[in-house]
C-alpha cells in the first residue's frame, strides 16, 4: 500500500503543528512520492519548505518554495519563505526581489514592509563595503605609486597586490578597477621592485581566465611585454618568462572555463600566439635584449614549440619557428663572446641556444622536413665564410660548434662539407688566440662520437699535438689538451687500449688539476680543465689520483655551483667514472677464451677498477662534499639538466649510497629532497635508479628527517614503482624495506601507500620463493594491516590472501613468522569475522596456532596468544569451545601456571587473559586456589 498523498500530508501538518518538525519532513517527503497532483505537489513542498526553515537548512527551504513558486507564481507564503531562506544563505538581492512582490500582492501586510525596508538597507551597507573593498585595491596602487611612502608599505601593497591577484575574484577586481593602467604606470617607474611587483601581478591575473589574458594582452601590448622581459635583470627576465608562460597556458587550454558560443568566437587565440611567437624569435636575435632575457626567450621557445609528446599529430609551431627563426638561433651559437659588439648573453645562453635547436630537429616527422633543416643551416654558414674577414669565419665555426652541441648530426654533416676542415686547420695556425680558441673547440665538439670521428681522429691529434707544444697561452692549451684527451679516451675504460704513451694520461690529468685550482683562470676556462678530466677519468690511475686530490675536487664541486650550468654534463661524467657507475658490458667468459683464441682485441680490466679501490673512492667524493654540489645540480633549468645528464646523476647518486653507513651523510646533506625529482621524471633507467637510492634511503632513516614536510609523500610512488617483474630482485626488496619503514610511521603515509596501488604488487611478493622478498612483503603488509581499506581486502571473498597470511606463522623463519603472525593479530583483532574466516581457509590454522603459542622465541609465542585471545572475543561460541576441547587449553594453562618472569612477562599475561575470557565464556571452571 503506497499511502494517499492527502493523507500523508495532513499527517505531515499535524507533525509540524506537534513541533516535530522531523516526522513532518519524513510524511511530506512520503507524500511527493506517490502524489501526481500538480497543486497538491505545490501545497506540500511549500509545507516542507516552512520545516527545512525551522531546521536551519535554508538551501532546502529555498529550492522546495521554488518548486512551489514554479506552478503558481503568485503563492505568497512560497514567496516569502523562499525570501526568508535567501536572506539566511546571503543572497540580499534575490531575497529582496521575492519581498518585493510579496508587497505588491498584499500592500498593507506590515511584515511584508518591514523585510523590505530591512533587506533595502542591508543591501546598501553591502555595497557600501563591496566599494570599500575595492578601495581597498585603490589605496594599495596609491600607496605604491607615491613616490614619498616609506619602503616596508610599498612593499607590503606589492606583496598583497600578487596575492590578491592569484584568486580569480581578486583578479578580476584589480582587472574591474582600472588595474591594467595603473600596474603599466608602476612598469614605467622603472624602479626593478615595482615592475616585479607588477608583472607579477600580471602573471597572477592571466592565471587560468583565457578572456582576461587576452584583454591583457591587447591593453598592455606584446612589445610591452617583451622589453620588461629584455631588461638586464635576472629576476625580472624570469617573472616576465612566467608571465608568457601563464599566458600561453590560459590560451592554449590552461583554462577550464566554458565559453558560450560567441565568446568562443571572440576568444580565438591563434592571432595573438602566433604574435607572442614571433616577437620571441624576434628577442633571440636582437641586440637590444639583455643575456638573461635572450635565456628566458630561448626557455620559452624550447618548452613550448616542439610537441611534448610525439603523439599529437600537430608540429606545425616547430616548422614555423624554424622557417621564422632558425637562423636567429644559428646567431646565437656563432656569437664570440671575446670579440666586440656581440650580443649580449650569460654563461649559459649559447647552450640552451643548442639544446633548442636539437629539440627542433627531434620534432621533426620525416626526411624533407631533416634536409630543409640542414640546408637552412648549411645557408647559413656558407654565407659567412669570407676569405678576407677572420670575425666571420669564426663566426661560422663557432655555429658549427652549436650544432655539434646540439643535432651532432646535423653539425658533422656539416663539419664534412668542403673548406670547413681547412678552415679550422687555418684557425689554429693563426696568431690571434681568439681564432685558435675557437678552432680546437670545434675540433673537441666535433670529435664527441667515436664512431663518427675517425676523420677527425685523423686529422686533429697532429694538429692538436702540435698547438699544445707550441702554445704559451693557457686557454690554448687547455682547450687542445682536452681535445686530446677527448680523442685519447676512445678505448673507454679499457685498459689496453690507451691511444698515448704509458703515463701521458696521468700527466695531463695532473695539468688539468692544476688548471682547475687555479682561481687566475677565468671560469670558462677552468670548466675545460673539468671536460678533460671527464675523458681522462676513464683511466682508472686518473681516477684515483683524482680523489686524492681533496682542492681538486672541492673546486670541481664550487664550480658546479655557480652560476653557469654548462659544465653540468662534464661533472657528472667525472663523477660517474671516479664511482664506476656507467653502464657496464657484460662480459662473457667463453666469449673472451673464443676471441683470444681468434687473436681477437679482448677488453681487460685496470687493478683500480675493482670494488674495494671504487669503495675508497666513493668515500673520498663524500668527504669532499659531493652530496651538496649534487643537490645544487639537480635544481638547474630543465632546459640544460636533460634527461641523459639526470640520468648520470642517479647513477652516482646510487654508487653513494651503496653503503648503508654512509646514507646518514646523503640524508644530512639534502640527498633525499634531490632525489625526488629524479625519481619523476626522466629516463627509466635514471628514474628507477633514483628510485632504488630512495628506497636505500627509506629503508633505514626517520622519513621526517629524510624527507621534511609534504614531501615524504612524494617518496611513495618512486618505491611502488619498483615492485614490478621487470626490476630485478635487490630492488624489489630495498623497495619494500623502505615501504615498511615508511608503513609503520604515520596512518597518512599508510592511506598514500595503499591509493598508489602498491596492495595486489605487496601481495604477489607474499608468495614470492626468495626467503628474504617474502619475509620483506610480509612485514610491509603487517605495518599496512592497521589501515582500513587493507582489512576489507582480507575480509573478501574468492581469494587465498588470509590463506597465506596462516601458511606463512607456520614457515621456520622466525622473521617471517613473527610478521606473519603480527599481522593475523591485528587483523583478527579489528575485525572479528576473520577470526571464523581463518578456521575455514586451511585445515591446518590449529596445529599453526599450536605451534605459534609453543615457539621458544617469545615474540611468535606472544602473537599465537594474542590470536588465541581474538579468537576467543570473537562472539563465535563454536570456535571458542572448539579451542578450548583441544590442547590449546593445556598449553595455556601451562603458559599461565607459569612463575612471574620479566623476559616473559607479556606471554605468561595473555596467557591468563586467554583462561579468564574461558572462564567468562563458562568454558572452564575457576581454578580451585590450593589451600
Amino acid at each position: 500500500m503506497m499511502g494517499d498523498p492527502i493523507q500523508l500530508k495532513d499527517e505531515g501538518n499535524k507533525h509540524f503543528q506537534d513541533g516535530d518538525i522531523d516526522k513532518a519532513i519524513e510524511s511530506y517527503t512520503k507524500a511527493l512520492k506517490v502524489c501526481k497532483d500538480k497543486k497538491v505537489l505545490a501545497v506540500i513542498h511549500r509545507n516542507r519548505s516552512a520545516c527545512y526553515l525551522k531546521k536551519e537548512n535554508y538551501t532546502n527551504a529555498a529550492s522546495d518554495a521554488s518548486k512551489a513558486i514554479d506552478v503558481d507564481a503568485a503563492d505568497i507564503k512560497a514567496l516569502y519563505r523562499r525570501c526568508q531562506a535567501l536572506e539566511k544563505l546571503g543572497k540580499l538581492d534575490m531575497a529582496f526581489k521575492d519581498v518585493q512582490r510579496c508587497a505588491t500582492l498584499e500592500p498593507k501586510n506590515k511584515t511584508f514592509l518591514d523585510t523590505l525596508r530591512r533587506l533595502g538597507a542591508d543591501i546598501q551597507a553591502k555595497l557600501k563595503t563591496t566599494f570599500s573593498t575595492d578601495s581597498r585595491v585603490q589605496n594599495m596602487f596609491d600607496i605604491l605609486l607615491d613616490e614619498e611612502m616609506e619602503k616596508d608599505k610599498r612593499e607590503k601593497a606589492a606583496n598583497n597586490l600578487i596575492v590578491l591577484a592569484r584568486e580569480d575574484a581578486g583578479a578580476e577586481r584589480i582587472f574591474q578597477n582600472n588595474g591594467v593602467p595603473l600596474l603599466l604606470n608602476m612598469i614605467e617607474t622603472g624602479k626593478p621592485e615595482m615592475v616585479l611587483a607588477a608583472i607579477r601581478t600580471f602573471a597572477g591575473m592571466c592565471t587560468g581566465h583565457k578572456a582576461r589574458a587576452m584583454a591583457i594582452i591587447n591593453m598592455v601590448g606584446i612589445d610591452k611585454m617583451c622589453s620588461v622581459m629584455a631588461v638586464d635583470n635576472e629576476e625580472i627576465s624570469l617573472a616576465a618568462c612566467n608571465l608568457f608562460q601563464c599566458i600561453n597556458d590560459s590560451l592554449t587550454g590552461g583554462d577550464k572555463r566554458v565559453y558560450g558560443k560567441e565568446e568562443a568566437l571572440v576568444l580565438d587565440a591563434s592571432k595573438d600566439l602566433k604574435t607572442i611567437l614571433l616577437s620571441l624569435l624576434e628577442m633571440v636575435g636582437s641586440k637590444k635584449v639583455s643575456g638573461h632575457g635572450r635565456d628566458q626567450a630561448l626557455n620559452l621557445l624550447t618548452k613550448n614549440v616542439p610537441r611534448s609528446d610525439k603523439k599529437i599529430p600537430d608540429h606545425s609551431k616547430t616548422l614555423f619557428t624554424i622557417d621564422n627563426g632558425l637562423k636567429k638561433i644559428l646567431k646565437v651559437c656563432g656569437q664570440i663572446p671575446e670579440l666586440p659588439d656581440q650580443l649580449p648573453m650569460t654563461e649559459n645562453t649559447q647552450l640552451i641556444a643548442s639544446v633548442l635547436l636539437s629539440k627542433l630537429y627531434e620534432d621533426l616527422k620525416c626526411d624533407p622536413e631533416r634536409d630543409n633543416f640542414r640546408d637552412i643551416c648549411d645557408e647559413y654558414i656558407k654565407s659567412k665564410f669570407d676569405p678576407k674577414d677572420m670575425d666571420r669565419n669564426i663566426h661560422a665555426i663557432n655555429t658549427i660548434s652549436g650544432l655539434l652541441q646540439g643535432p651532432f648530426d646535423v653539425g658533422n654533416a656539416l663539419v664534412g662539407r668542403q673548406g670547413v676542415m681547412e678552415m679550422m686547420v687555418a684557425l689554429c695556425g693563426s696568431e690571434r688566440e681568439v681564432d685558435q680558441m675557437v678552432a680546437v673547440e670545434a675540433l673537441i665538439h666535433s670529435s664527441t662520437k667515436m664512431s663518427r670521428a675517425s676523420f677527425i681522429i685523423t686529422n686533429g691529434v697532429s694538429l692538436l699535438k702540435d698547438i699544445y707544444k707550441k702554445t704559451k697561452n693557457e686557454k690554448i692549451k687547455i682547450r687542445s689538451l682536452v681535445g686530446l684527451c677527448k680523442l685519447g679516451s676512445a678505448g673507454g675504460d679499457d685498459y689496453s687500449l690507451r691511444q698515448f704513451a704509458e703515463g701521458s694520461t696521468e700527466k695531463l690529468a695532473k695539468q688539468c688539476r692544476k688548471w682547475l685550482c687555479n682561481p687566475q683562470i677565468d671560469t670558462r676556462t677552468r670548466k675545460w680543465a673539468i671536460e678533460g678530466l671527464a675523458y681522462l677519468t676513464n683511466d682508472a690511475d686518473v681516477k684515483d689520483d683524482f680523489v686524492e686530490d681533496e682542492p681538486a675536487m672541492k673546486a670541481m664541486f664550487e664550480l658546479a655551483k655557480s652560476k653557469d650550468k654548462t659544465i653540468l654534463y662534464a661533472v657528472a661524467c667525472t663523477l660517474i667514472n671516479c664511482t664506476n657507475s656507467y653502464e657496464k658490458k657484460e662480459i662473457i667468459p667463453e666469449l673472451v677464451q673464443l676471441a683470444k683464441f681468434s687473436k681477437q682485441h679482448v677488453p681487460e680490466q685496470h687493478p683500480k677498477d675493482k670494488k674495494d679501490f671504487i669503495d675508497k673512492r666513493v668515500k673520498r667524493l663524500l668527504k669532499a662534499g659531493v652530496i651538496s654540489a649534487l643537490t645544487v645540480m639537480v635544481k638547474a633549468d630543465n632546459c640544460i639538466l636533460t634527461d641523459q645528464t639526470k640520468e648520470l646523476l642517479s647513477r652516482v647518486f646510487l654508487a653513494l649510497s651503496e653503503d648503508a653507513k654512509d646514507r646518514g651523510i646523503i640524508v644530512a646533506q639534502g640527498g633525499g629532497k634531490a632525489l625526488i625529482p629524479l625519481a619523476l621524471e626522466g629516463t627509466v633507467a635514471g628514474k628507477v635508479k633514483a628510485s632504488h637510492v630512495l628506497a636505500k634511503i627509506a629503508a633505514i632513516s626517520n622519513p621526517e628527517i629524510a624527507f621534511p614536510g609534504e614531501r615524504v609523500y612524494e617518496v611513495v610512488r618512486p618505491l611502488v614503482s619498483l615492485l614490478n617483474t621487470e626490476r630485478d630482485g635487490m630492488q624489489n626488496y630495498e623497495a619494500l624495506k623502505g615501504l615498511t619503514n615508511l608503513a609503520g610511521f604515520s596512518d597518512k603515509l599508510r592511506v598514500k601507500i595503499v591509493k598508489e596501488k602498491a596492495l595486489p604488487e605487496i601481495e604477489n611478493y607474499m608468495f614470492e620463493e626468495h626467503d628474504q622478498i617474502r619475509q620483506a612483503a610480509t612485514e610491509c603488509m603487517c605495518n599496512l594491516v592497521s589501515c582500513k581499506e587493507v582489512q576489507e581486502r582480507y575480509l573478501e571473498d574468492g581469494n587465498d590472501k588470509l590463506k597465506l597470511l596462516v601458511l606463512l606463522c607456520g614457515e621456520d623463519d622466525e622473521l617471517l613468522q613473527i610478521a606473519a603472525s603480527g599481522a593475523l593479530a591485528m587483523l583478527t583483532a579489528s575485525k572479528k569475522k576473520l577470526c571464523t574466516k581463518m578456521t575455514v581457509v586451511t585445515t591446518q590454522w590449529l596445529e599453526i596456532l599450536q605451534r605459534l603459542c609453543l615457539h621458544d622465541n617469545p615474540q611468535v609465542q606472544h602473537r599465537g596468544l594474542v590470536i588465541i585471545f581474538n579468537m576467543l572475543n570473537s562472539d563465535d561460541s563454536e570456535l571458542a569451545k572448539k579451542l578450548i576441547e583441544c590442547e590449546m587449553l593445556e598449553i595455556l594453562t601451562v603458559i599461565g601456571k607459569a612463575e612471574d618472569n620479566p623476559k616473559r612477562q607479556m606471554v605468561i599475561d595473555v596467557a591468563r587473559t586467554c583462561l579468564v575470557k574461558a572462564m567468562d565464556l563458562g568454558l572452564i571452571k575457576p581454578f580451585s586456589t590450593p589451600s
